[in-house]
């Protein structure tokens, strides 16, 4: 490739990663499986439940199922290209969720892995880190930043690398 091909396939692909949090956002809130699983590579690893499309649908299907109304919202993309075609990226998002009788809400940052297969970007992995999840009507420390169970422990702040470091010798005056 000319230098100038290199640039415009940078961008290209820039463009076509930058979708893919939109795209797996909508199909989520459609509750369109196919559309949310082609996101992800044909070969999708999912650890010990297997490869494949058809595996990862196996699993999140289920999970969909435990609300009923969801609004994925993409606050920000952050996109580092570890090759010609692979790709990581931090995706902040806010979402909500019906559960039950309850409108949870949730700040999330997701970790994601790119891959460009066969001439087309995707989701190698993709996972979910929040700060809390909370029914609208709570402040998110009155819950102890975890008032749905459907959602696990909250991994933010604590898991940024910088975080504990920054607070570490600090004292209130």
């Amino acid at each position: 490739m000319t230098p100038i091909e290199e640039r415009v396939d940078r961008i290209e692909s820039h463009l076509a990663v930058q979708q893919l949090p939109v795209r797996y956002a909508l199909a989520v809130d459609a509750r369109d499986l196919d559309a949310w699983v082609g996101c992800f590579r044909p070969d999708v690893d999912m650890g010990r439940h297997g490869r494949g499309r058809d595996v990862l649908r196996a699993h999140i299907e289920p999970l969909v199922r435990g609300f009923h109304r969801s609004i994925h919202q993409i606050c920000g993309h952050r996109i580092e290209f570890t090759g010609r075609d692979t790709a990581t990226g931090s995706v902040y998002c806010r979402a909500e969720h019906e559960v039950g009788e309850r409108w949870i809400v949730m700040a999330i940052r997701y970790l994601d892995e790119y891959a460009r297969v066969d001439g087309e970007w995707y989701f190698s992995r993709r996972r979910e880190q929040h700060w809390y999840a909370a029914d609208v009507t709570e402040r998110p420390q009155d819950v102890g930043f975890n008032g749905w169970e459907g959602a696990g422990a909250p991994a933010l702040p604590d898991a940024f690398p910088t975080w504990a470091a920054f607070w570490k010798d600090w004292t209130e005056t």
